[in-house]
């Protein structure tokens, strides 16, 4: 890191950054990282922040996401807040979550989202992913991290994730090859 970390700055940055993901979970709006942005900035100057502490923690709500749109994250807290959410997103916890959001999902829409189970099934589609899709969304995530102390911790959250992802298509009959 070229700098001190503003440890104010990551907290409330870490409190702020997924404040708009109900809103996008029910369709209420398309990017939570865009609109906790605009919304954070409303918020923080209402209550007398500095516009520059504004800012910075602003930076780290927009470029905490992989999607396209998101620029990169450039200040230590963006890169340590954007670490951390994706490292949140594997290992352990990773697959959990993986699994509930396949199964709000699924309730929401009252279709099948994905088919992680069915031993029949050895591709996926783009419209019903399969558990070989889990394994990249949780990939591509990791392969984005910035600071050495995350991906060595990616690292070694990716060799528990190999192992499930092994062990469960070895369970259902589906071979990561096939």
């Amino acid at each position: 890191m070229d700098r001190a970390v503003d440890r104010d700055v990551l907290s409330a940055a870490a409190w702020l950054h997924d404040i708009g993901r109900p809103l996008e979970r029910v369709g209420e709006i398309d990017d939570h990282d865009e609109w906790a942005t605009a919304e954070t900035r409303e918020l923080l100057a209402d209550e007398g922040v500095a516009a520059d502490r504004i800012d910075a923690i602003a930076h780290c709500l927009r470029t905490h996401s992989i999607r396209s749109s998101s620029p990169e994250p450039e200040s230590p807290e963006a890169k340590l807040l954007f670490d951390a959410d994706k490292l949140d997103a594997t290992g352990t916890v990773g697959i959990v979550r993986l699994a509930c959001v396949v199964g709000e999902r699924s309730g929401r829409t009252g279709t099948q989202y994905a088919h992680l189970d069915d031993a029949s099934t050895h591709e996926a589609t783009t419209d019903r992913p399969d558990v070989s899709l889990l394994r990249e969304w949780a990939r591509e995530r990791l392969e984005q991290l910035h600071t050495p102390p995350a991906r060595r911790l990616g690292r070694s959250r990716w060799r528990f994730m190999e192992g499930f992802f092994e062990q469960f298509e070895s369970e259902i009959g589906v071979r990561a090859d096939a």
